[in-house]
């Protein structure tokens, strides 16, 4: 097998010349980075309003985003894509505080989703007051931008509350709004944002806006801008604040010199696989003898491997952990199905299997990786998991790393094209700065779809929802002028008439009165006002395979479910008692509001081996559902699976629900493809009365929010163009 390799020259940091006045570091400290200076002072500078951080991974924006906080009495709210990385936050801080010595002594507490339902019961709250509390108990607030959007919108509040009761304090209390790896969200999340930040503007708040990324989000940038956001870019790369030393004694003389290494010699092996289901599986306990190789000649390593699938890490770490354990090495755990325990105690193990729970920001102390990757920014932001620290501590003794090692399980294509042909911009065996290769790996590999067309189709149903909130009759006095400002910024940042947009609402709703004979609610617009859109293929799971009880209540997708489970149903009556006696028996309470709206509910007894085919069938012709070329509310969908017996209870309660789609006359595989859609994007495969005994599916539908994604990038797939009906 012909051999890719290539090594990753160490990135060194400068060092600032001086601290800003105010700023005290512990005796042991040399100085602060330049970027860590440079975003202080931004946030100092009363004529800036957003800052953008995008130094390299591992360079310290989590520190420079909180000193502020830390030596000056600034509340900080700190927003984070996924909970494990709001937990490693914490821990973090925690850090600063105590290294720092920081005179304030800021309190710093999370909030989640479970947490504050456990919270607001166990102090017999509404989740308002349960926010209202935890916010003021907090100068560091750490949660997460779903639970901020929702709280502007109204979310938690009953109808006779004024829409600002929660947002008119947070807004006010907390001068920072901090929003960490930004860019793994899509177009929905990006417009929920914005229309946030506009709302916060235009009703006289003096919030700071940080924004922590490796990548600048142009998108977001260009809208600030237009929108009047004074806005301050810092970055190291550009400004000639990083070098890349060719030896170890360079390395040495830049240190002498006022900069700091933050990534180490990293050497780089690719696996070329062919792009198939369970390539990188295969791979991995085919070659288990090289990773454990690893543990052997290197001992004291600390290893990853991080895939796509959940599925596949729940059947490799089994397989894992049988085969360390005989060396006495540790394996643990941590995706989205892990429970809290697992997931906590997983980073202290010698090698950990995850998923996208670990590659987020999450901060590693490991030498050994290996990876698989969807796309340019997955790959860039999982290699950069590795190379960040030297060593760790063991029972108080230093480890000190010899080697750090990665192999990234590519797909042929990619390995193709970086290292084969006359102008191949990889030569095995040489060596590259971190940003070249990042360069190469963004124009080589594939690019997904940054979904431009939802802001204006989609983005202003947001803002429709925020500006009839400025009109209720408790403040619409108050905020009359923010309302006629907020209205003019959101038309032009998002180059659509609110008129419009309401016209359509209306027209949605009408749609699904005489859908569904139901007077109230509108999927269409409930989806398009979500921060990350409602799922209505979500199914409660008790995961009998969890040896934690209280981790067992979980929940998962249905479509996951079909290809990776094996399941037993249960009532939703059975759930709900087991839940209720797991809490008694464990004497703490478990969050069941999210369980409220799930599909169907069920036991999972175990992983499949090989994932099971299947497709979701529609009763009737889908051909002019296809043709109609927009979002439409549908019943009479199921679910075609001869191998499970149980299907037809889910088809049940499937059949009747109505569900927010979108369908396209041509296969998934096609639809991929040639709209270039995210690795995880929900959409799958269907077939109706007259192609249900085809081999495969003629047709592909997405739900949901993934339904008004594909709604913006249909017309690619049209050959006349297609109605736009936002003016």
């Amino acid at each position: 097998m012909a051999d890719y390799s290539i090594y990753l020259k160490p990135v060194y940091s400068r060092l600032a010349d001086s601290l800003p006045a105010g700023v005290t570091l512990p005796s042991h400290w040399r100085s602060l980075s330049w970027h860590q200076v440079k975003t202080y002072e931004a946030l100092s500078d009363p004529a800036i309003d957003v800052v953008f951080n995008t130094a390299i991974t591992g360079d310290g924006k989590s520190f420079a985003a909180y000193l502020k906080p830390l030596v000056e009495n600034c509340y900080a709210m700190g927003l984070y894509p996924t909970n494990e990385l709001a937990r490693d936050q914490e821990k973090q801080i925690q850090g600063y505080i105590q290294r720092l010595k920081s005179p304030y002594e800021p309190r710093v507490n999370r909030l989640s989703g479970a947490d504050l339902e456990i919270y607001a019961e166990n102090e017999g709250l509404r989740k308002s007051a349960a926010i209202d509390t935890r916010a003021g108990q907090s100068e560091i607030l750490l949660s997460n931008p779903d639970i901020f959007h929702y709280l502007h919108q109204g979310a938690y509040l009953t109808d006779k509350d004024s829409p600002d009761k929660l947002w008119g304090k947070i807004d006010k209390y907390f001068n920072l709004l901090i929003f960490d790896e930004f860019h793994i969200f899509q177009a929905p999340q990006i417009a929920s944002v914005l229309n946030t930040m506009l709302l916060i503007k235009h009703t006289n708040r003096q919030n700071k806006f940080l924004f922590l990324s490796a990548t600048p989000n142009d998108q977001l940038i260009e809208k600030l801008e237009i929108a009047g956001f004074r806005c301050r870019h810092i970055d190291p790369l550009k400004e000639g604040k990083y070098q890349f030393p060719e030896s170890a004694d360079q390395g040495k003389q830049l240190i002498q010199t006022g900069w700091r290494q933050i990534l180490r010699y990293v050497s780089l092996h690719f696996i070329s696989l062919e792009p198939a289901f369970q390539a990188s599986e295969n791979w991995l306990k085919e070659n288990s003898q090289l990773v454990l190789a690893h543990f052997q000649q290197y001992p004291g390593s600390k290893g990853a491997i991080i895939l796509n699938s959940i599925a596949a890490v729940k059947r490799l770490t089994p397989f894992f952990k049988e085969l360390f354990k005989l060396y006495g090495l540790v394996v643990g755990e941590n995706t989205g199905l892990s429970g809290s325990q697992e997931k906590a105690s997983s980073l202290e193990a010698d090698l950990v299997l995850g998923t996208s729970t670990i590659d987020v920001g999450v901060d590693f102390k490991i030498n050994f990786l290996i990876f698989e990757s969807a796309d340019a920014g997955n790959f860039i932001q999982r290699l950069g998991r590795l190379g960040r620290h030297e060593g760790y501590e063991r029972n108080g003794e230093k480890i000190t790393f010899e080697n750090f090692t990665a192999y990234a399980l590519a797909p042929n294509f990619l390995i193709e094209r970086l290292f084969l042909g006359d102008n191949a911009p990889l030569e095995a065996g040489a060596t590259y700065t971190r940003p070249f290769f990042n360069n190469q790996i963004e124009d080589k590999y594939r690019k997904i779809n940054n979904f431009e067309g939802y802001y204006g189709r989609w983005g202003a149903v947001q803002s429709l929802l925020l500006c009839s909130k400025l009109g209720h009759k408790t403040i619409k006095q108050q905020y009359k002028d923010s309302q006629l400002a907020f209205r003019k910024a959101c038309e032009e940042v998002f180059k659509t008439k609110l008129w419009g947009v309401s016209e359509k609402v209306k027209q949605w709703k009408e749609e699904w009165q005489d859908l569904s004979g139901n007077k109230t609610g509108n999927p269409v617009a409930e989806d398009a006002s979500s921060f990350r859109g409602s799922s209505s293929l979500q199914c409660g799971i008790y995961d009998l395979t969890e040896p934690n009880e209280a981790d067992r209540f979980k929940t998962y997708d249905l479509p996951g479910i079909l290809s990776n489970l094996e399941i037993e149903v249960i009532t939703k009556a059975e759930f709900m008692r087991l839940l209720e006696q797991t809490a008694g028996r464990l004497g703490q309470p478990i969050p069941k509001g999210r369980y409220e709206y799930s599909l169907a509910f069920m036991k999972l007894r175990a992983y499949r081996q090989e994932r099971l085919n299947w497709k979701f069938t529609y009763t009737g012709d889908l051909q002019p559902v296809a043709d109609a070329w927009k979002v439409q509310v549908l019943t009479g969908i199921q679910v075609w699976q001869p191998e499970n017996y149980w299907i037809n209870d889910i088809n049940k309660r499937l059949k009747k629900q109505g569900l927010v789609s979108y369908a396209l006359s041509k296969p998934v595989t096609e639809v991929r493809s040639r709209l270039r859609l995210p690795m995880h994007f929900q959409i799958y495969p269907i077939s109706d009365n007259y192609s249900i005994h085809d081999a495969g599916a003629p047709y592909s539908i997405a739900f949901g929010q993934s339904a008004l994604l594909v709604d913006t990038l249909a017309g690619w797939l049209k050959s006349n163009g297609g109605e736009i009906w936002i003016a």
